[in-house]
């Protein structure tokens, strides 16, 4: 994920920053409440885990996700979006629902995402 444009374009600087491979899937399980590297590595994707670690580290450093520690020995931590990775989920939703109507045989959005509410059984 790059920070520097090529140009003024809205559309250009936003895939600047989001039109890689994984990005986005990574901001779209922790809209769903993964929260843990372990569990964002386990995806259905399978992102690998230098690109995961690469991708968190951007993230935090965008100010889109913020590293939250949840354990102090052994010092463990998870992942939570802001109020600025959080406002991605209309964009994740747009992309969904075009696939959705030009796209044969494709998977459905579930109601609880498209209603802002975590996976079944996620926080």
């Amino acid at each position: 994920m790059k920070t520097d444009h090529r140009s003024p374009c809205p559309i250009s600087s936003f895939l600047d920053l989001w039109g890689d491979r994984w990005t986005l899937i990574i901001i779209r399980d922790m809209l769903v409440g993964k929260r843990r590297f372990s569990d964002l590595e386990a995806g259905n994707e399978r992102v690998p885990a230098s690109i995961l670690a690469n991708r968190m580290k951007q993230l935090t450093e965008l100010g889109v996700a913020k590293r939250v520690q949840y354990s102090e020995r052994p010092p463990r931590y998870e992942y939570h979006l802001t109020d600025k990775g959080k406002a991605l989920r209309p964009v994740l939703i747009a992309m969904s629902n075009w696939s959705e109507e030009n796209l044969d045989d494709r998977w459905h959005t579930p109601d609880w995402f498209r209603e802002g509410r975590g996976a079944p059984g996620r926080n």
